[in-house]
């Protein structure tokens, strides 16, 4: 459909958020798309300080240099396999995200008919109080176990298992979900056995419910969520649409990012808005009906 050629918006940045500005004040509906940009704005960084303060020891034993590669190491075991997950649950889910871009965009379109497509798996949006039932996870949720089968499709909440692995390390859990080790405690890199989490069904490993293989569980949330989207892009074809994209990259651009490209060419009323630290395009052919603002999101969102 679309040719190689893409267009990045030439304007400022603040004639860029004057003309997002508009659009949000003159659509019926919008869409947004977002991907891992949108939390690495928001401080859910996996490299540098953050990966050093939680990760220290892995790094020091096996020298990788952020959480994302640490999560394909083939550990030793079980017990230590959870012991590095729980932690990079514990800090990419259940704690708070250090900066509040997720309470901005959701006062920015909290009082329009939206729905949200992402393929990031943090739950970010529902603590910042996005409507769960205007939410699409496609990729999964860090909260979630599944069979590693799997045997069944089912996925199982985690919190409470995880807390007590993160705990068992050593860690102590505040009530914002930060962990914090004690002076006098000596940091474990594995867990008790008996907290490993095994199928309830084959008794097989549990895993998270991430998108990485055939294996991925989509359960009846999953389905649910699906066909809620898949309803509200039929009720809102003719409408002013504005799909909003925030922070998604080319790992999985089909989902997103080329969908929306699609929709905005198809729809008469739609507009496209791009908002990417120096990744911000859009194809020539949807050139007059694009937003491309290239700077960091939460700054954008701020001056929204």
């Amino acid at each position: 459909m679309f040719g190689r050629r893409l267009w990045t918006d030439t304007v400022s940045t603040e004639d860029g958020i004057n003309k997002l500005r508009t659009a949000l004040a003159e659509s019926d509906a919008v869409i947004i798309g977002a991907g891992a940009g949108l939390s690495t704005s928001a401080g859910f960084t996996y490299t540098g300080e953050r990966f050093q303060k939680y990760f220290h020891d892995f790094a020091e034993k096996y020298s990788f240099r952020d959480m994302y590669s640490g999560g394909f190491y083939p550990f030793d075991g079980l017990e230590e396999y959870w012991a590095y997950w729980s932690r990079y649950i514990m800090v990419n889910r259940y704690m708070n995200a250090p900066k509040p871009v997720y309470q901005e965009l959701f006062s920015l379109i909290k009082d329009k008919d939206y729905f949200v497509l992402t393929t990031n798996v943090d739950h970010c949006f529902q603590k910042a109080g996005f409507d769960k039932k205007r939410l699409f996870y496609t990729q999964g949720d860090y909260g979630l176990f599944q069979c590693s089968a799997p045997c069944h499709q089912k996925t199982y909440d985690n919190e409470e298992t995880v807390r007590q692995m993160v705990e068992s390390q050593g860690y102590t859990i505040k009530e914002n979900g930060e962990m914090e080790l004690p002076d006098n405690v000596t940091l474990k890199m594995t867990i008790p056995s008996e907290l490993v989490p095994h199928c309830p069904i084959c008794g097989k490993p549990m895993t998270m419910n991430l998108r990485c293989d055939d294996t991925f569980v989509e359960d009846e949330g999953w389905h649910n969520a699906s066909e809620r989207y898949s309803l509200f892009l039929r009720r809102h074809q003719n409408v002013k649409t504005l799909f909003l994209e925030l922070g998604t990259g080319m790992n999985t651009p089909g989902i997103v990012k080329f969908s929306f490209w699609r929709m905005v060419h198809e729809w008469p009323d739609a507009i496209y808005a791009c908002i990417n630290l120096n990744e911000a395009y859009a194809p020539d052919e949807i050139r007059t009906k694009s937003i491309c603002i290239n700077n960091d999101i939460g700054k954008v969102l701020e001056q929204l």
